[in-house]
């Protein structure tokens, strides 16, 4: 039953504020060959009911995604269902592919107990507001305060077509997306101060932090249907806590209120678990709506003021995010003093970096160092988030997933600026992830870490080639991080060839037969790539003392740098990196070599017995009789380029 405008209520259990895909396939929404999506907007409700008839909700940013599965849509599962006990309740829990009949009487009890909590306009507790909020003038700010893409204030994106005087009229079902959306990815800074706030001045409070997801790199796991995503974003095993509670339920106003998130009053603490983590209210919100003249409801103005503060992140109960332990000769040198205690942070993705160059650390499901070759003490080690090494506990003990399920990760991000102020960019990426790849000793995973190490040293080695024809130019390499790095353009170009490594790497399930097959065809590809770089540079490259070089001298040793020993050097590095690629290369040459010379041999025995035999000398005008005498024989065909590589690896210059 919809809410009724006339009473207040529009309650996010029932009003069809959420997009989700659903499938025309019957009982599932599991992908088959030839099945058609549809789009339909239902409410909490039905898509928990449901779950399993739908593939994904579609949401506004991909900022959005995270924000209401933690916020909403996974402490509702798991304050109803509890945590599943162990990897055997995981898994089979997984393995039904629907919540089971008890399952679907406790979310149905669950939403009649706590219905009256998901209201989004109550007048005295609205939804993951503050009810009263007010400044201490009365004023309110526009709602485009609540949405990140749009202009206010000093957060302005690029070629944005609105200012911050426009009107911005939100509906109710954008407004409830936009208010999870801030709660998670706020800019932070400068907030507004409102009365009850014993911690504002002047009006206002600072210092803050950004969002707590703000603080990470999402990475969040996808499955086949609504109910296999609920279930890999779930860990299992968790010991649940009196205190860990969502949002929703901790809405005291008078009394122990040092936990509450109903008064404007915010203490900097940690968590008590997961579900206080996925609800956190990291500001204290009140939406403004107004009546149009058709009677529908809009969202026009808004109060947003600070809100709690994490005084850490904790690995305990941050389940979304992969971690960087800090070395301690690292911290020292950035702190300037020893670290008392490890120093453990999430770590954070990097805008315009592609996800599957990070793959290191999504796949240490133990600790992995960053760089085998330093000091223990100056090394950073990676380790990845709860979620996945969950999914490596229960595929090899339970084959659940199985080794070819087609999961996908989805990693987001927000990049802030300086001051932290306002939004510079988004991140926004995903990828297929082989399950086998999170094997500790896996083919797999050894595989796909060296296809991704070889693709960072292409780079490097097309980089190397630009900056010594700059050199044998006359001129300096390109500053560091100079965006036209010609290596950039290469990673760039092999994006879609490790995307597709990921895929058949997949269907290979650990056989090291299709593992070397699918090398194999990555190296080859890989290798074209990287020579239609280089080429592009050799052509480029007009200067006139580039052929007899220049000399540089840089810490009392001199160097000439000439094109032929850039595109000679370039040469040995590609046959270094790819190295099974050179050596199947060598091999077909020398297999072409030995063919010629069997085939010359062939030639000469043939000679040789002609010879033996006693010659008859044709009659005049016979057709045998040579046209022009003593002809010079043929000489012998030239080699001919690699099929592979038919213009880009011919003779050196």
């Amino acid at each position: 039953m919809k809410s009724s405008p006339e009473a207040g209520l529009w309650s996010l259990l029932d009003e069809p504020w959420l997009l989700a895909r659903t499938a025309d396939q019957g009982e599932t929404a599991r992908p088959q060959a030839g099945a058609r999506s549809a789009e339909r907007a239902v409410g909490v409700r039905e898509l928990l009911l449901d779950a399993h008839r739908f593939r994904d909700i579609e949401v506004d940013i991909p900022t959005q995604k995270p924000a209401i599965f933690r916020q909403l849509l996974l402490p509702i599962v798991v304050d109803a269902l509890g945590f599943p006990k162990d990897a055997a309740d995981w898994a089979e829990r997984f393995a039904r592919g629907t919540f089971s009949d008890a399952e679907r009487e406790g979310l149905v009890r669950y939403f009649d107990t706590y219905g009256e909590c998901f209201d989004l306009f109550s007048e005295t507790d609205p939804f993951a507001q503050v009810a009263g909020l007010r400044t201490a003038k009365g004023e309110t700010k526009t709602s485009a305060l609540l949405v990140a893409t749009a202009a206010q204030g000093n957060n302005v994106p690029l070629f944005s077509s609105r200012t911050d005087a426009d009107p911005l009229e939100l509906t109710p079902a954008e407004a409830a997306r936009w208010l999870l959306h801030t709660h998670c990815w706020d800019t932070g800074a400068i907030k507004t101060g409102v009365e009850g706030d014993g911690q504002a001045k002047s009006g206002k409070t600072t210092g803050n932090p950004v969002g707590p997801l703000g603080q990470l790199g999402v990475v969040m796991p996808r499955g086949t249907t609504l109910y296999e995503t609920l279930l890999l974003n779930v860990p299992y095993g968790k010991t649940r806590l009196e205190n860990d509670l969502p949002q929703w339920r901790r809405r005291e106003r008078e009394g122990n209120v040092s936990r509450s998130t109903a008064t404007a009053n915010w203490r900097t603490r940690p968590t008590e678990g997961p579900l206080e983590t996925w609800t956190w209210q990291a500001r204290r919100v009140l939406l403004v709506r107004e009546q149009t003249a058709d009677g529908s409801q809009r969202v026009t103005r808004a109060v947003v003021a600070a809100g709690d503060r994490l005084s850490q992140v904790s690995q305990d109960h941050e389940t979304h995010t992969a971690w960087r332990h800090e070395s301690p000769v690292s911290y020292a040198r950035r702190k300037g003093k020893a670290a008392e205690v490890p120093q453990i942070r999430p770590l954070r993705h990097r805008v315009g970096r592609a996800a599957w160059r990070g793959l290191d650390a999504l796949l240490a499901v133990d600790r992995r160092s960053s760089d085998p070759t330093k000091a223990p003490a100056d090394q950073h080690t990676y380790i990845t988030s709860e979620l996945l090494k969950q999914l490596s506990t229960t595929r090899q003990d339970y084959d659940t997933p199985t080794s070819d399920y087609p999961l996908q990760l989805e990693l987001t991000g927000v990049a802030y600026s300086s001051k932290l102020g306002s939004i510079e960019d988004l991140f926004f990426d995903e990828m297929p992830l082989p399950l086998a790849a999170l094997d500790r000793e896996g083919k797999t995973r050894g595989a796909l870490l060296g296809a991704v190490s070889q693709a960072e040293q292409l780079s490097l080695a097309v980089n190397r080639l630009g900056a010594d024809l700059r050199r044998a130019a006359g001129a300096d390499p390109l500053p560091r991080g100079a965006w036209e790095y010609p290596g950039e353009a290469l990673l760039h170009a092999l994006d879609p060839l490790v995307r597709m490594l990921l895929l058949d790497l997949r269907e290979a399930d650990e056989d090291i037969d299709k593992i070397t097959a699918h090398l194999a065809k990555w190296e080859e590809r890989a290798g074209k790539e990287a020579w239609k770089v280089a080429e592009q540079l050799l052509s480029n490259a007009a200067a006139p003392g580039l052929f007899q070089g220049r000399v540089v001298t840089r810490n009392d040793t001199s160097r000439v740098y000439r094109l032929s020993e850039a595109e000679a050097a370039f040469r040995k590095s590609l046959d270094k990196i790819l190295w099974q690629r050179a050596e199947r290369r060598a091999e077909r040459r020398a297999e072409e070599r030995r063919a010629r010379a069997a085939e010359a041999e062939a030639e000469a025995e043939g000679g040789e017995a002609e010879a033996q035999q006693p010659e008859t000398a044709p009659e005049a005008g016979s057709p045998d009789t040579p046209d022009t005498p003593n002809a010079p024989d043929t000489p012998d065909t030239p080699d001919t380029p690699d099929p592979d590589n038919p213009t880009t690896e011919g003779p050196s210059r």
